[in-house]
């Protein structure tokens, strides 16, 4: 019982902090060279698999301004509400 709790409460807990990782990678994009480091390595493979559906439906405007991350962060928020609704309101309360 109190294992359900304990995971959903650490799923949560990523995808409440998965939004700023998501800030770090795009602040990166300012400085020459920062996604080459091995940290930026390790932000793209975490960032990228989440904006590459964003970016095939959004195409950047003039070229140059990619919109996606700003959907991407709103999806997720998004997400993240419904997914704790369902959850604390439906899920837990069978295990409880």
């Amino acid at each position: 019982m109190i294992l359900a709790y304990q995971i959903a409460h650490y799923v949560f807990l990523v995808l409440d902090y998965f939004p700023y990782v998501l800030f770090v990678y795009i602040l990166m994009s300012w400085f020459p060279g920062a996604y080459e480091t091995t940290f930026g390595r390790f932000l793209a493979k975490i960032c990228e698999p989440v904006l590459a559906p964003f970016r095939r439906i959004i195409p950047p405007i003039g070229g140059v301004l990619d919109l996606s991350p700003i959907i991407a962060f709103f999806a997720i928020r998004m997400a993240t509400f419904g997914l704790q609704y369902l959850v604390y309101n439906y899920l837990l309360p069978l295990f409880f």
